[in-house]
This record gives structure tokens, C-alpha cells and sequence, in this order.
């Protein structure tokens, strides 16, 4: 037997219809609460995705609002160093539309805002978002096309926020270990994978 959902009907049947707060809560526009949500957000997840439908989800982070509203149709995120795969911005060159997932610690609550995305070396710009001493290698203008903010009930449900669901740090996987396996690097272990990235939270992160 086949148990595959092949359409948006058969989707609609088992889930039914949204109510009318979930239809009414988007918007076109950053307004004066999601300004305010952004402002307060110190992390959160870019959604990306080439011409062929490769697709990539990416962290990043900062002090809270260390992501540039210009206005209420444009946003400005700040690309730091990193790996230099740049696979984010390698998808935005093929394939603009974005999506965008911002946390603010402690809040069940997360704002979703979609866009089409493009890439700006403005100096200006670049300077308004300064960091540890640093202008960022460029930025990552959305032109926004819709905010809404999503329930609380997954951040719920993962206790993401409470430390009493948390896991004891000696079971955590290591990083370490799993790059090291992964990559195979000659003559390179663990530890000396180690010792590169705390190298790199040290001196690096701007």
C-alpha cells in the first residue's frame, strides 16, 4: 500500500481549514511589532534554495539586532566570516526568494518573514552593522513580502528554553569528531580538528 500524499487536496482533508487568525495574520510589511521582534532577536535561520532546488538552511547570529531594518519593505543581515562555502549566497545568485525564522530567547513565539533576497557590498551599510571592530563582508538585503509570526507550540513541545530538558553535556555528540570522520582528512584527528575550531571561536568570529 501506497501511503504517500500526493496532493494538496488529500493534505487539506486530513488537516482541515485554517482558522481565520491563521489566514488574517500575514502581512506585506515590517510593521512596529516585528521591527521590535527583530530588534530583540539575537539568532536565526535563513532558508535558501538554487534554480535546481538545491536548498540550504543557515544559522547566524549576533548581539540582539544586529539585523538592519532600513524600513518597513527591507531588511539587511550581515554575513560574518564563516566556512567560505557560501552556500546561502551562492543560492541567492541563482534563485533570490528567501525565507527567514527569527528567535528570541525564552519566547515560544517565532516571526517568520519571506523576501527575495539580494547581495550589497554598500559601505554605508556595511558600517551601520560594525561588530568586534569589523565590518561584515557584505550583506544580505530581503525585500520583504511577508511577516507573520508562527505559534509557540514546536519551541513547546522541544522544552528548547527550559534547562531541565536539556541534555547532560557529557553525552553531547562532538563536533570535533563528527568533522573529523565526515571529512577524512590525512594525517588529521579529532583533536586537531579540536583545536582549529576553538582557534576559530576565539580569534575568528569577526
Amino acid at each position: 500500500m501506497d501511503y504517500t500524499i500526493k496532493s494538496f487536496d488529500e493534505l487539506r482533508k486530513r488537516f482541515g481549514e485554517p482558522s481565520e487568525l491563521a489566514k488574517r495574520k500575514v502581512i506585506s510589511f515590517v510593521d512596529e511589532h516585528c521591527r521590535n521582534y527583530i530588534a530583540k532577536s539575537p539568532f536565526l535561520i535563513l532558508s535558501t534554495s538554487d534554480k535546481g532546488g538545491y536548498s540550504d538552511a543557515s544559522p547566524r547570529g549576533d548581539s540582539p539586532g544586529f539585523v538592519l531594518v532600513l524600513d518597513e519593505k527591507r531588511i539587511v543581515i550581515p554575513d560574518r566570516p564563516g566556512n567560505k562555502r557560501m552556500d546561502s549566497l551562492k543560492n541567492i545568485l541563482s534563485n533570490p526568494q528567501a525565507g527567514l525564522l527569527f528567535l528570541i530567547p525564552g519566547m515560544s513565539e517565532t516571526l517568520r518573514v519571506n523576501g527575495k533576497a539580494s547581495l550589497t557590498l554598500d559601505p554605508e551599510l556595511l558600517g551601520r552593522m560594525k561588530a568586534g571592530g569589523k565590518n561584515p563582508l557584505l550583506g544580505i538585503v530581503i525585500e520583504v513580502e511577508e511577516c507573520f509570526i508562527q505559534c509557540g507550540k514546536a519551541l513547546m513541545r522541544s522544552g528548547l528554553w527550559n534547562p531541565e530538558s536539556w541534555s547532560d553535556p557529557s553525552t553531547l555528540p562532538s563536533g570535533a569528531e563528527i568533522l573529523a570522520v565526515h571529512s577524512k582528512l590525512p594525517g588529521t584527528s579529532a583533536d586537531d580538528i579540536k583545536d582549529r575550531l576553538e582557534d576559530g571561536y576565539r580569534n575568528r568570529l569577526y
